[in-house]
């Protein structure tokens, strides 16, 4: 099988080559660039199956980049790399279509685990092994309080206007609606949607910023949300 190809995108040499070194040794095919202009070209000629994004860097900013290539290249996963105080742009970044977030200093070890857990999954776009495994959605379109998503065209809308989400958000709907009325741990999530393992659990406050874009989008008042309901201690329900 083709080896993964990863674009690293990161302005601090040292870390962009520490990078590289590391991804290289594991057998990765890498390449690299140090501004957001370089990103968006490499992105569009080596077609990575995954980018490391760090937000803050050079030219074009790490937002644009995010938002061109989930335009462009939805297949392509995208994992962002943030400052511990950057908890707005986690969430933007998020909207705009990234995948998953890793805090600034960061565990290597940590970083390697959850690309695996990405590129095992295949392509974005496709289901996880794990996910597979999950009872299927029994159709193709749903419709709820005013809801309407199409799980097979990645469409949506709220009462007749068109949403923006990404295919993570869609794939967690799916999921919530296969298991509607039942409560859903977070850890569930994690495995199911995110291809994680328990020995390489990260934390759940990544599934907790795709609820809060989720209910932005959805409820109509999202400090006391109707559809996507919190379980104390546990994780969450969708209430249909």
């Amino acid at each position: 099988m083709e080896n993964n190809k990863i674009l690293i995108v990161e302005d601090e040499e040292i870390i962009r080559l520490g990078l590289k070194d590391n991804f290289e040794l594991e057998n990765y095919i890498v390449e690299t660039a140090g501004d957001g202009d370089e990103a968006i070209e490499k992105a569009d000629s080596f077609i990575p199956d995954l980018v490391i994004l760090d937000l803050m860097i050079p030219k074009k900013s790490g937002f644009e980049v995010c938002r061109y290539i989930r335009k462009k290249h939805p297949d392509t996963f995208i994992i962002m790399l943030t400052a511990k105080t950057e908890e707005t742009s986690k969430v933007t970044g998020l909207e705009m279509g990234a995948d998953d977030y890793v805090t600034k200093p960061f565990s290597i070890l940590e970083l390697l685990a959850r690309v695996k857990a990405f590129l095992r999954r295949g392509p974005r776009t496709g289901v996880s092994s794990n996910a597979a495994s999950a009872e299927p959605v029994k159709q193709d379109i749903v419709d709820f309080k005013g809801i309407h998503l199409d799980f097979k065209k990645y469409e949506a809308s709220k009462n007749g206007v068109a949403l923006e989400m990404s295919a993570r958000e869609f794939q967690i709907l799916k999921y919530f609606w296969s298991k509607r009325g039942e409560v859903v741990l977070r850890e569930d999530l994690l495995q199911e949607i995110w291809g994680y393992t328990p020995e390489n659990m990260p934390s759940t406050r990544t599934i907790d910023n795709h609820i809060v874009n989720l209910r932005k989008k959805l409820e109509d008042d999202q400090a006391n949300p109707k559809i996507i309901l919190s379980i104390r201690g546990a994780g969450y329900k969708f209430d249909v």
